[in-house]
């Protein structure tokens, strides 16, 4: 093949080029692909924002309704030892005085002062732990001791000491409660 018809093939190829690709240099290509380039970065970013926006404001909408959901739980707590003393001073009345005239009333009145108490922590979605015949659950019972027996299951709570409370789904306070181990 002679010069000539390479040189004669070779502009041929050049124009049957499309117009992206066109020869290195030319300036106009360059600042196009430049700003394709920059536009294409810039969409990215707003997609990126926008879905940072987005978590951003779904974390603060659920930091908002924990918020209020357990925003009484200090309050909750110091509630507790209320309902703990009513009910020791309740299991303190010997049988023989609450059949007594003078002090019927009085009983009466701590139990209804109790079974209210119950009540407004049900509104409040504060629920008493059932833990005596239960299996050990360290997230919801602290185990204070063991007890040798025969006639429960290994690791089976005996006796609560101490009521435990969650409010909502938390553990409000874990139940204080005696555990049964193997006799020796």
């Amino acid at each position: 093949m002679s010069e000539d018809t390479k040189n004669i093939e070779n502009t041929e190829v050049v124009d049957q080029l499309p117009e992206d690709e066109a020869p290195a240099g030319d300036p106009v290509a360059e600042r196009i692909a430049t700003l394709e380039n920059d536009l294409a970065a810039a969409k990215q970013d707003v997609l990126y924002a926008h879905a940072e926006t987005q978590n951003v404001r779904r974390r603060l909408e659920k930091e908002l309704a924990d918020a209020r959901a357990y925003a009484s739980t200090s309050f909750a707590r110091d509630m507790l030892s209320v309902a703990d003393n009513l009910s020791r001073a309740l299991s303190a009345i010997p049988a023989d005085l609450r059949e007594d005239e003078k002090f019927k009333g009085l009983v009466t009145g701590l139990e209804a002062t109790g079974r209210e108490l119950e009540a407004v922590f049900g509104r409040n979605g504060i629920a008493k732990l059932e833990s005596v015949g239960q299996p050990l659950d360290p997230n919801k019972h602290q185990a204070m001791m063991e007890v040798p027996s025969a006639d429960a299951e290994p690791g089976t709570i005996l006796v609560e000491m101490q009521a435990g409370y969650t409010i909502k789904d938390r553990l409000l306070r874990p139940a204080l409660v005696s555990v049964a181990k193997k006799p020796e």
